[in-house]
C-alpha cells in the first residue's frame, strides 16, 4: 500500500485519479482549497473513505508546503508518490486589451511551475523521506502550440500563458529528474489532450476532426498513464513527458 499525495484532488482529472488510487488500495492525501469539496469526495468513497486523508490549503500561499508537511507529520503519513495536478483557472482571463496581465501570467506560472517545484522539493528533502516518484500533470499545449482553427475565440478559449506555463512544467520535470536522481526519486510528466466533460458537442466535433483518433479523451483514459509512471513497471523512466492525446501532437 502506497501513500499518494495528489494536488488538485477535487477537479475533473483529480477526482478520477483519486478514486483510481483509492480503489487500488492506496492511501491518497487529497489536497484542495475547499474543505467542503474534499468532504463531499470522501463521502463518495463509501467503505473506502478511510483511504482518503484530505488537506485543505491554498497552494498559492507562501507557507502552503509547510502546512502540508505539518499535516502529514501529524497524521504519520510518509508519501511514496506525488502527483502535481493543481490548477487555478482564474488566472486564464484576459485584460480588456486582449492581452494577458502580468499578475495572471505570473499566477499561471506559480501554479504550474513554482508550486510543483516547491512541493516536490519539500517532500524530497523531508527527513526520512520515502518519496520515490513524482508525476506532473501537463498538457498537449506544453508540447505543441494550439491549432487556432479549433476555437471560435482563440484568445479567450486557448489563453497563451497556459501553454507557456505547461511547457515550463515539462522542463521542470527534466530538471528535477536530474537533480533528484541521486535520492532514487523519479520525476515524469503526463501531457494530456483535451478531456470530455467541460465542452459542448460542437467543440467535440471540431476537436475530433483534428485528432488522429477522432475523439477527445474520456475519464477512462486518465489514470492508467499516471499509474504506469508511478509504478515499478517504469523504474527506468525518468525525466520523460508521456503524451496522452489521441495523436493530436503528431499532426
Amino acid at each position: 500500500m502506497r501513500t499518494v499525495v495528489l494536488t488538485g484532488a477535487t477537479g475533473l482529472i483529480g477526482r478520477v485519479l483519486l478514486k483510481h488510487f483509492v480503489a487500488s488500495g492506496d492511501v491518497v492525501v487529497g489536497i484542495g482549497r475547499s474543505p467542503d469539496s474534499l468532504d463531499k469526495l470522501k463521502s463518495e468513497l463509501n467503505d473506502r473513505s478511510e483511504h482518503l486523508y484530505g488537506i485543505s490549503v491554498d497552494l498559492s500561499s507562501e507557507n502552503a508546503c509547510d502546512q502540508i508537511k505539518e499535516r502529514l507529520l501529524a497524521a504519520d503519513l510518509w508519501p511514496d508518490c506525488l502527483i502535481n495536478n493543481a490548477r487555478d483557472t482564474s488566472y486564464l482571463r484576459l485584460s480588456p486589451s486582449g492581452t494577458v496581465a502580468r499578475t495572471d501570467f505570473m499566477g499561471e506560472l506559480l501554479m504550474d511551475v513554482v508550486v510543483p517545484y516547491e512541493l516536490s522539493m519539500a517532500l524530497a528533502q523531508q527527513p526520512n523521506s520515502k518519496l520515490g516518484s513524482v508525476v506532473n500533470i501537463g498538457s498537449q499545449y506544453g508540447v505543441v502550440a494550439p491549432n487556432l482553427n479549433l476555437y471560435s475565440d482563440p484568445s479567450i478559449e486557448s489563453p497563451l500563458h497556459y501553454g507557456v506555463a505547461k511547457a515550463g512544467l515539462g522542463h521542470l520535470t527534466k530538471e528535477l529528474a536530474v537533480r533528484l536522481a541521486g535520492q532514487g526519486i523519479r520525476v515524469n510528466c503526463v501531457a494530456f489532450g483535451g478531456v470530455e466533460g467541460r465542452v459542448g458537442d460542437n467543440f467535440k466535433k471540431r476537436y475530433s476532426a483534428l485528432c488522429p483518433m477522432g475523439r477527445m479523451l474520456n475519464e477512462s483514459d486518465l489514470a492508467g498513464p499516471v499509474d504506469l509512471l508511478l509504478s515499478p513497471a517504469s523504474s527506468a523512466i525518468t525525466g520523460h513527458t508521456l503524451i496522452v492525446d489521441g495523436g493530436w501532437s503528431i499532426w
